[in-house]
């Protein structure tokens, strides 16, 4: 008698996409690493026109949140205007100077970190905020915009 081979995988809850982009490679490394383990899919970019060109290609699915260090960033208006036009929540990381920006103070952003913070400050407000099985961060950032004060 033949055996057949037969592979079971448990179905998953489709795991809330997320972009992080920063310029450097082992923060953004780790930051994904650390996301996946708390059960998110992060896309990883080095800049904001890389995240942009590809989900305009349709290499990588529209996030649900994005993580944006400001650092070695292209800070002009129009990348700005461009990552808010998605009108996705974004979390902004950034020192002093860059925070200190007027085209980016004026962002409203939904999160704001001032360096040093850790990866794991930056996940725990992701987790927070919309843990992988409520339906994603997109979906707790506008419950909480609608609920009074």
């Amino acid at each position: 008698m033949k055996s057949h081979r037969i592979a079971i995988r448990h179905v998953r809850k489709k795991e809330p996409v997320l972009w992080v982009i920063d310029s450097e490679q082992w923060p953004r490394a780790c930051l994904r690493a650390e996301l996946i383990e708390r059960g998110y899919d992060p896309f990883g970019f080095i800049a904001i026109n890389d995240a942009l060109d590809s989900v305009a290609r349709g290499e990588s699915p529209k996030p649900e949140l994005i993580i944006l260090e400001l650092r070695g960033q292209d800070l002009s208006p129009r990348s700005i205007a461009a990552i808010r036009d998605l009108q996705i929540p974004t979390i902004a990381l950034g020192g002093s100077a860059e925070l200190n920006e007027p085209i980016i103070k004026e962002q409203g952003w939904e999160f704001v970190f001032k360096r040093p913070v850790s990866l794991g400050q930056i996940a725990a407000v992701v987790c927070a905020n919309s843990p992988p099985e409520t339906g994603g961060v997109a979906a707790a950032v506008r419950k909480r915009r609608r609920s009074p004060p």
